[in-house]
């Protein structure tokens, strides 16, 4: 054990859960419990897993021009927002590439962002730096956040909040659990419907004490909740997602808004929309039962032409798979490359993404 890495205020939970630690993000956080990731991946897709995220940063953008500010550091779409809605976006630097990727709600006093836990300092020095005066930022150090993921996430979050339970897919409001005041979202990072809440430390402890008292709610850790979101075919910064690889390399343009030009990195990010990118993220189905990791090259012939990003066994499909950033020549579904893993080949297959359905309520 890092005995210098923080601590999420469920340390002592996670231990008393038995959970196995590892140090993640500067945060000592766990990577499974008792019964396995594979156990733990499985629940999460048939009824409810509970997730600490607390090591997460969360901020807010204070004052009118809160949207409009933001809007010029992201592809846009943030103007757009009503009052409780959410939009998953990227901060863009001058060269195209990604310093993180958000969540950001509409609130009555201006924007509250999520980001991602081994880039919060650097993106709360970068939108000090590039928001404008009139707009204040505050760091929100003292809350917790939590996440309830799987099918039967609904029917838990009925028992507690009527409000949470009556959102839709990239919603939030502010609702009561137990008498904490909370803000919850319906959004989340395994393809599941389900909910986050941000809480204060202070109470974390019991609400998540409460919510894993709930029939079909059990504990999952980071190793679980990296093979979920692999088979959602969700991006993961430091992976799908870096300051060198940018929006339409990784495949999200769908999360721009028309029109909209005055961003970083613009010009290149635009260009490479209209005529389309050198290489391009994608999904890889594994022959046989040997995973393909993280950094494996992938060939045609004898021609490398990309590499792994995201690799894994997964639970649902009984088969491993991955994700890679590819030469676009050959990113169309249903061509036939090959991994080299310990010198050994093994065929790969493109697929189009996710490898599971969503399960999201989006009306």
């Amino acid at each position: 054990m890092v005995t210098s890495s923080k601590q999420t205020p469920l340390y002592d939970l996670h231990r008393q859960l038995a959970a196995k630690m590892t140090t993640f993000a500067g945060y000592q956080m766990p990577v499974q419990y008792k019964n396995g990731i594979i156990h733990e991946h499985l629940h999460c897709r048939s009824q409810a897993g509970f997730f600490d995220i607390s090591h997460m940063g969360q901020c807010r953008v204070i004052g009118e021009g809160a949207a409009e500010a933001l809007e010029k550091l992201t592809p846009g779409g943030i103007v757009d927002l009503k009052l409780g809605a959410q939009k998953y976006t990227v901060l863009t630097h001058a060269e195209g590439g990604v310093i993180d990727d958000i969540i950001v709600t509409r609130i009555a006093s201006g924007l509250a962002i999520i980001v991602n836990a081994g880039c919060k300092d650097k993106d709360f020095a970068y939108l000090r730096s590039r928001l404008p005066a009139d707009c204040g930022f505050e760091e929100l150090s003292e809350l917790a956040l939590l996440a309830l993921q799987g099918p039967s996430a609904a029917s838990v979050m009925t028992k507690f909040s009527a409000e949470a339970a009556g959102l839709t897919f990239m919603q939030a409001c502010a609702a009561e659990i137990a008498g904490v005041a909370c803000t919850i979202s319906r959004s989340g990072y395994t393809g599941e419907d389900g909910f986050e809440i941000s809480l204060p430390q202070a109470a974390a402890e019991r609400i998540a004490g409460l919510l894993l008292a709930e029939a079909g709610v059990e504990p999952i850790g980071l190793g679980a909740r990296d093979t979920l979101r692999l088979e959602a075919g969700l991006c993961l910064y430091g992976h799908e997602l870096n300051e060198t690889i940018t929006p339409i390399e990784a495949r999200l343009q769908w999360l721009f808004k028309k029109g909209h030009s005055d961003f970083p990195g613009a010009e290149k990010i635009l260009a490479q929309w209209q005529n389309g990118p050198e290489r391009v993220r994608v999904g890889l189905l594994v022959e046989g039962r040997i995973p393909v990791r993280d950094g494996c090259r992938i060939y045609h012939q004898d021609q490398a032409v990309g590499t792994v990003t995201s690799g894994s066994f997964s639970p649902s499909l009984n088969r491993p798979v991955a994700m890679a950033l590819l030469d676009g020549r050959f990113a169309a579904n249903g061509t036939v490359l090959t991994a080299l893993v310990r010198n050994s080949p093994i065929l790969v297959t493109v697929t189009s993404l996710p490898f599971v359905p969503h399960r999201y309520l989006r009306t």
